[in-house]
């Protein structure tokens, strides 16, 4: 199983720029859903006046999302596509 440094390391060799773009496509990966999962959350908290509840699935649902896209985005790296 490769790391991420494992995968940074090795497309840092041939090309830094392709390293560049799976940090910063890593980064959004994690923040952009985890981001949307909390602010849905909180706006169903408040229409439904259930304050922390949607809050906290829109916290998981977005992180669990990312992470999904992460090892996706490492997987097509990691094969050379």
């Amino acid at each position: 199983m490769t790391t991420i440094i494992g995968v940074i390391r090795m497309t840092n060799e041939k090309h830094p720029f392709r390293a560049m773009a799976l940090t910063t496509s890593i980064l959004s990966y994690l923040v952009g859903p985890t981001l949307l999962g909390i602010f849905v959350g909180k706006w169903l908290d408040e229409q439904f006046e259930t304050p922390p509840l949607f809050l906290l699935i829109g916290l998981f649902l977005g992180l669990a999302t990312g992470i999904f896209g992460i090892m996706q985005l490492l997987r097509k790296y990691s094969s050379g596509e």
